[in-house]
């Protein structure tokens, strides 16, 4: 069998997961909407990179006040550099409360090895009240620990975890940012 057809089979296999997580996460972020919570969305690597995506869709979309602290890359490298690298998150999110929601995006949720700064900051949500989200492959590590929300995406070939785990935060996200309880304002198309 073609790599194309075995890679799009998988997704379908995938696609059949349980909804009943991102229906309970959609009810929890319209809470922290309505409490006026802002929500910190963060990852490393592709990631960081959805992470950016789902700021603009949920400030642009559902009206909610997020933000990624990968996206200002000056503020991220000095606090790489005065801090260091495990802890660029959990000193970036120093001014958050307990109306504030922490958003994890990982392929492996972060172990004792590997992903530092997520659960630094996960950590320090916990210390503060923050509601803990997120969206995770593999077992969901540290974050399915300790996430109020946890979305784990299936593991259907341990080979291809993470391009799935990556492509699907972005179905999952784009669930949430059209779900009828988020969804404020009209997409373009």
């Amino acid at each position: 069998m073609p790599h194309s057809e075995k890679y799009l089979l998988e997704t379908a296999l995938i696609a059949g997961m349980d909804s009943k997580p991102i229906e309970e996460m959609a009810k929890a972020l319209s809470d922290l909407r309505s409490r006026r919570g802002r929500l910190f969305v963060i990852g490393l690597g592709g990631s960081a990179a959805n992470a950016s995506h789902a700021v603009n869709d949920f400030r642009k979309l559902c009206g909610i006040e997020s933000y990624c602290p990968s996206d200002n890359v000056a503020e991220l490298t000095a606090r790489a550099n005065d801090d260091g690298w495990d802890y660029i998150y959990s000193s970036w999110l120093l001014y958050a409360n307990e109306k504030d929601g922490l958003f994890i995006l990982s392929v492996g949720g972060g172990t004792e090895t590997v992903s530092r700064p997520l659960i630094n900051a996960i950590d320090f949500a916990k210390i503060n009240g923050m509601k803990i989200f997120g969206i995770v492959g593999r077992d969901g590590g540290y974050t399915k620990l300790h996430a109020d929300h946890c979305i784990i995406i299936p593991t259907v070939e341990p080979s291809r975890v993470t391009p799935h785990t990556e492509a699907f935060q972005s179905v999952i996200l784009h669930c949430l940012v059209s779900h009828p309880d988020l969804q404020k304002a009209p997409t373009k198309w």
